[in-house]
């Protein structure tokens, strides 16, 4: 079930930015049109899909709220509508806020398991229904978290989240299969933020076995080979230099 390699589109929520646009620009160059889409971040958005259509043309800026049902339904068919046939999905885009099982709520469980296993799946379902209208073939790719196979009490909702994003994937490959295959990529620490310094980051990302976690090439590559591989659905490719190996009682963030 290979993509043809002559004019593929693929959507990337979360793109205009930080992993999301590092894979972006991976896949533009090897030749994919891509859909950016945002949320906010429209000035970077734009960017990102400028960048990519110079790499290869027909790059465009898509906003959607991926905590609104209807938005997310509605994104694959605006995608279509601009930029044709869609082959491939990467779902990148993530909610990502600290709760622990002393402050959960539901309203922090709602809010993420809509934006970051929801809308994932609901764009599963509209790529399946628009492949086989298309008697063509696609594939999705989630993105998950190496502290699935690392569990901490930190960030309980996301974590929760990504818990179910991950039992999906499984349910999602045999449900859609054999028009679209279903993949996993699950970085480890990757990219800062504003909780960590500099020293602190490098600090973290040399806790793995291989000595450095994954860069934003490592993850981006992981995505290229998942989307393009046609055996491998119903799995997920953990990206991490083996920090899933480690026992860490805190998440990244808060060590």
């Amino acid at each position: 079930m290979s993509i043809a390699t002559s004019s593929r589109t693929v959507l990337v929520t979360g793109s205009a930015k930080r992993l999301g646009r590092e894979i972006a620009l991976v896949l533009a160059a090897a030749g994919w049109r891509v859909a950016v889409h945002y949320r906010g971040s429209r000035d970077e958005a734009v960017a990102t899909a400028a960048d990519c259509a110079r790499l290869t043309p027909g790059a465009a800026a898509f906003a959607a709220d991926l905590g609104d049902e209807s938005a997310v339904r509605g994104l694959l068919p605006r995608v279509i509508a601009e930029l044709g046939a869609v082959d491939a999905v990467v779902n990148s885009a993530s909610t990502f806020e600290h709760d622990s099982a002393a402050s959960f709520s539901f309203a922090a469980m709602d809010k993420h398991l809509r934006s970051n296993t929801g809308a994932a799946i609901l764009l599963a379902q509209a790529l399946h229904t628009h492949v086989v209208a298309r008697q063509a073939t696609g594939a999705v790719v989630n993105m998950l978290d190496q502290k699935l196979w690392n569990q901490n009490p930190d960030f309980f909702s996301y974590t929760l989240s990504k818990a179910a994003l991950e039992a999906a994937n499984t349910m999602l490959a045999l449900a859609l299969a054999p028009q679209v295959r279903v993949v996993g990529v699950a970085p480890g620490l990757t990219i800062t933020s504003h909780m960590l310094s500099d020293e602190k980051f490098e600090a973290l990302h040399k806790l793995s076995p291989l000595g450095r976690s994954s860069s934003a090439a490592d993850v981006a590559s992981a995505v290229k080979f998942a989307l393009e591989n046609s055996s491998i659905t119903g799995t997920t490719l953990l990206v991490d230099g083996g920090q899933h190996l480690m026992k860490f009682d805190r998440d990244f963030s808060l060590m």
